[in-house]
């Protein structure tokens, strides 16, 4: 009788025992579980880190831009007279800050086409028209010299060499109206660039002082009224001016505007 009873506590006590080894395996399944997706987890946030790290936002690749070619714009001004900004605001604009596909398969920064006489390297890009030809340079300082050589050279540009050095909203607008580009809003877009990333500091270094435009209001005077989501730096760049050019028109102290406001925009 006792050796039964002893028997019965013997097999209680050892199922207890592989109860107890099958719940502490559970446990321990599940911890490694919960370690396994918190490991998981921070690597899928490291590779969205990485992944963010190597995109490179437009205003940027400007910054870049600008950082890699402002010194040799400035040479360019010291030997031929053309405002850095202007160069460096063209070179951004024609080459999409030296990522646009023509840039990247010829180094022409200024989309200089062949034209007569053109004797370099070639390349052939959809523009105006299908399969235009465009010059083809080694290097982008090439490009730079080029396109200096290219506005010194021709009389149709001969007018913009006889403005006051630094003026750099009438080499814009002296662009546009020689013919450089089709595109109606091209002095816009320059002046646009020059001011949104202070290019014309470039050509104060160059002269050693900033220049200054005079504006005379009462010269074929015409208004604009503010509307809803207006800023001097909307209104300016639509009518080829500068923010402190139309501030100085309109004898404004501050840069705050107000629905139905007029103001002087030539």
């Amino acid at each position: 009788m006792k050796y039964f009873i002893y028997s019965i506590i013997l097999v209680g006590l050892l199922a207890s025992c592989k109860s107890k080894k099958k719940i502490a395996q559970k446990s321990n399944k599940a911890q490694q579980e919960i370690v396994a997706k918190r490991s998981s987890n921070k690597s899928k946030v490291v590779t969205a880190k990485k992944v963010t790290k190597t995109t490179t936002p437009i205003q940027n690749k400007t910054l870049e831009y600008i950082q890699l070619y402002n010194e040799t714009a400035k040479e360019k001004m010291r030997t031929y007279k053309i405002p850095a900004s202007i160069t460096l605001a063209q070179g951004i604009l024609e080459s999409g800050s030296g990522y646009s596909q023509l840039t990247q398969k010829s180094n022409n920064h200024f989309g200089i086409k062949c034209h007569k006489g053109w004797n370099g390297g070639k390349v052939y890009h959809d523009d105006d028209e299908k399969g235009e030809c465009f010059r083809k340079y080694k290097d982008p300082a090439k490009s730079f010299e080029d396109h200096s050589l290219f506005l010194v050279g021709r009389s149709r540009y001969a007018k913009l060499f006889k403005l006051k050095q630094g003026d750099y909203v009438g080499w814009a607008k002296g662009l546009s109206a020689a013919g450089y580009a089709t595109d109606r809003r091209y002095p816009a877009k320059l002046i646009a660039l020059i001011e949104k990333y202070n290019l014309d500091k470039y050509d104060t270094e160059v002269l050693g002082k900033p220049f200054k435009r005079n504006i005379d209001p009462s010269n074929n005077i015409s208004n604009y009224t503010v509307n809803k989501g207006d800023t001097l730096y909307s209104i300016s760049r639509s009518y080829g001016l500068t923010v402190d050019e139309l501030k100085q028109l309109n004898d404004l102290k501050s840069n705050d505007l107000a629905i139905g406001q007029v103001l002087i925009v030539k």
